[in-house]
């Protein structure tokens, strides 16, 4: 067993006590605006959503302290009903797989418990927090194909997490998969993906924007609009206008 993964094991750090120090911040005066940002019980959301009304700062913060939590206590808090607590749980894997020390075995322990449990995973930024270190690092230098199916799921958040998890890509210089990725997802229904499509065409448009030009091009005229605008955000003035006007 590796260092890392021999730490993870040992720990101390439970559940239980990840939960405790949630509801210890928690405040009714929280639960409608922490509300506003769960879009789960839409297509793909979990009909036991609920609200414990905790400052996305404060659950951040509790998910730094408990941050060598083990896998099987973060599949824990994955299960639980309250939105704040698979939020913790999802920054704990975030900030485990962005860690110099997290070793390549741990990596790989993240990336199956993300898959596994991505039924837990049913908001757009419980996928955004997680996607690009504990999918997209782990895949950099494997085989991408579970995203290509991920795509092509009927489950959005399952869609969103293929295309975000390239940020890692992008980052590293390499958009083909992004392209590639976004072409899948030119018709999905799902506001939430359509945003997310149209944001990482446009990031990927940074790093090329010959190749991301070429895209709009063949693609334009059939992206819902949503995507088109995220996607054309960062171009010049007369490209916008030549995108946009279709």
């Amino acid at each position: 067993m590796d260092e890392m993964s021999s730490k993870l094991a040992t720990s101390s750090v439970t559940a239980v006590q990840v939960v405790k120090a949630l509801k210890a911040l928690s405040s009714s005066g929280e639960v409608k605006h922490v509300s506003r940002f769960f879009r789960g019980n839409d297509e793909g959301g979990a009909p036991d959503n609920k609200i414990m009304g905790v400052a996305f700062g404060k659950i951040f913060a509790v998910a730094k302290r408990f941050t060598q939590a083990p896998p099987g206590e973060i599949e824990k808090l994955l299960a639980s009903p309250f939105y704040e607590v698979r939020m913790a749980a999802v920054s704990i894997m975030d900030f485990q797989a962005r860690a110099k020390s997290t070793t390549p075995s741990q990596r790989k322990v993240l990336f199956d418990l993300y898959m596994r449990r991505h039924d837990r995973i049913n908001n757009w930024d419980l996928v955004d927090r997680a996607a690009p270190h504990v999918v997209g690092r782990y895949l950099v230098d494997r085989p991408r194909d579970v995203l290509y199916r991920l795509a092509r799921s009927r489950d959005p958040w399952k869609r969103r997490t293929a295309i975000v998890s390239t940020y890692y890509f992008i980052r590293a210089g390499e958009v083909e998969d992004t392209f590639r990725i976004a072409e899948l997802l030119l018709e999905a229904e799902h506001e939430l993906v359509q945003k997310a499509t149209g944001s990482w065409l446009r990031e990927a448009g940074k790093k090329d924007q010959r190749t991301l030009v070429r895209f709009l091009e063949k693609h334009a005229a059939r992206m819902p609009g949503t995507t088109l605008r995220y996607a054309t955000e960062k171009l010049g003035k007369d490209l916008r206008t030549k995108f946009i006007g279709r």
